[in-house]
């Protein structure tokens, strides 16, 4: 593996670990509503646990309201168990064939709570980050050991290594600060 390779698969990496990080972002509950709130709920389908946004379609009607409407007729009771059930605290209610989800409106307390839970998030993204960082550090010090490059380019190499994670590190705290005053917004 030559050190622009390393580089590319260790930004390729970090990258995933921004996503993932924003995945779970979207899914930690603020006082508004939206669809990815429910990605993480698993629905009995015909004996397989299936992701809700597979069978059914989620939509938002206002503010503070989703609207979960199964693609299939007789799922709609099975849906709405797997949103009660669920660890986000929703409380739908079926109208016909539409299901209709209620947010509640978060308390201050509830509110610092998610910033904490928000924060801890971000600093586990971090740590991924940097122990990708390492990995690579480690990469380029045994292609120098093995003679198959300089020392100097094993200097080059971790500074730009540096860089790359700079920039991922603070992308990470840009997505905390955002979520953090969407949280706070009442």
């Amino acid at each position: 593996m030559t050190i622009a390779e390393i580089k590319s698969t260790t930004e390729t990496k970090m990258n995933q670990s921004i996503e993932a990080f924003r995945q779970n972002l979207a899914k930690i509950r603020t006082g508004r509503a939206t669809p990815t709130l429910l990605d993480s709920v698993m629905v009995d389908y015909y004996g397989n646990m299936t992701p809700l946004n597979q069978v059914a379609n989620v939509t938002v009607l206002d503010s503070r309201t989703l609207s979960v409407q199964p693609w299939e007729k007789g799922m709609g009771a099975k849906v709405e168990k797997a949103i009660r059930e669920s660890d986000l605290g929703l409380n739908p209610a079926t109208m016909g064939e539409l299901i209709r989800v209620p947010l509640p409106a978060m308390s201050e307390e509830r509110r610092r709570e998610m910033t904490k839970v928000v924060k801890n998030e971000g600093e586990n993204a971090k740590i991924a980050i940097r122990n990708l960082r390492r990995d690579a550090n480690e990469s380029v010090k045994k292609l120098v050991k093995e003679k198959e490059a300089s020392e100097d380019d094993q200097k080059r190499a971790e500074a730009e290594i540096q860089k790359i994670t700079d920039k991922h590190i603070q992308d990470v705290d840009k997505m905390v600060v955002a979520k953090d005053q969407e949280l706070m917004a009442v």
